[in-house]
């Protein structure tokens, strides 16, 4: 073991250093493939649309609620946005209905 660390270091100061991977090598991460819905991911995709059909918003809720962004890190934020647009949402609605109603 100390000699693979001594042979180590003496390659570290020469400047040797060993490839890691294949520069030539294409496959693709888990980032590089676009997110769906042209790009933007079905959170945000959800909560653009959720101004005119706000029942995305329940929607993308319940996907965030459900650990989808497991899959894809990336679509944690445009699922929590949703989550919190559709909880305003809902609050708003009990105001309108509260205020009605009295």
């Amino acid at each position: 073991m100390e000699q693979i660390c001594n042979q180590h270091q003496k390659e570290c100061s020469r400047g040797d250093y060993t490839i890691i991977e294949d520069a030539e090598d294409s496959l693709l991460g888990l980032y590089d493939k676009p997110l769906p819905f042209f790009g933007c991911g079905i959170g945000w995709f959800s909560f653009l649309l959720g101004f005119v059909l706000p029942l995305m918003w329940y929607y993308a809720t319940i996907l965030y609620f459900r650990n989808y962004y497991q899959r894809d890190p990336r679509e944690r934020t445009g699922l929590a946005t949703c989550a919190i647009a559709s909880l305003v949402f809902s609050v708003g609605v009990l105001i309108l209905a509260a205020v009605i109603l009295i």
